[in-house]
C-alpha cells in the first residue's frame, strides 16, 4: 500500500480544492485533442485551456487509432466537440525508433523476448499525421460541420505548427 502514498496525499490535497463536482462532463470549449502519451506534453496548458474545457485521448505517438476515433464519435455527438486538433510532437520515440529498436529495448528491460509484440512505429510523421487527418475527416460519424486540425508540438519551444 506504501508503493503510491505520495501520489494518495497528493490527491488529497489536490481533492481539498476540487472545483470540479457536479459538472457533466462535455468539453466547455468544444475541443477533442489526440495527442502523445509524451509526459513533455500538457495538451490543455499548451492550448490555454483547463480541465473540463477539452477531451482528450492520448497513445504512443499520437496517432487516431480505432479507440481514437471512437472517443471522437462520442465527444462529437455526446460531448460538446466542434474542433479536433491531432497533435504528435518532436523527438517522439515512436517516430525515432524503428519497431526492431524498440523491440530490441523493451526486450532488454523485460529479460525476455519482446519480438512478438507490435509498436506502431512512425515512418514518416507528416504523413501519418495526413493519414489521420483524413481518417477523421471522412469517418461517417463525424459531420463535415466539425472543424479538424493537424498540428505538430515542439517539445524544445512549446510551439504548435499547424500542419493541416
Amino acid at each position: 500500500m506504501d508503493d503510491f502514498e505520495d501520489l494518495l496525499a497528493a490527491n488529497r490535497d489536490y481533492a481539498a480544492s476540487f472545483e470540479l463536482s457536479g459538472f457533466d462532463g462535455i468539453a466547455r470549449a468544444g475541443v477533442a485533442i489526440v495527442t502523445c502519451m509524451d509526459s513533455r506534453i500538457d495538451p490543455l496548458r499548451l492550448i490555454g485551456l483547463t480541465p473540463g474545457d477539452a477531451k482528450i485521448f492520448r497513445n504512443p505517438g499520437g496517432r487516431v487509432t480505432p479507440q481514437a476515433l471512437e472517443a471522437l464519435v462520442l465527444g462529437v455527438h455526446l460531448l460538446n466537440v466542434d474542433r479536433i486538433l491531432v497533435i504528435p510532437h518532436t523527438r517522439c520515440a515512436m517516430a525515432s525508433s524503428t519497431e526492431a529498436e524498440l523491440r530490441e529495448r523493451v526486450g532488454k528491460s523485460a529479460g525476455q523476448d519482446a519480438s512478438w509484440q507490435s509498436f506502431h512505429v512512425i515512418e514518416d510523421q507528416r504523413a501519418a499525421l495526413a493519414e489521420d487527418i483524413a481518417r477523421v475527416r471522412t469517418h461517417p460519424l463525424i459531420p463535415d460541420s466539425v472543424r479538424v486540425g493537424g498540428f505538430l508540438y515542439d517539445v524544445d519551444t512549446g510551439l504548435l505548427d499547424q500542419q493541416l
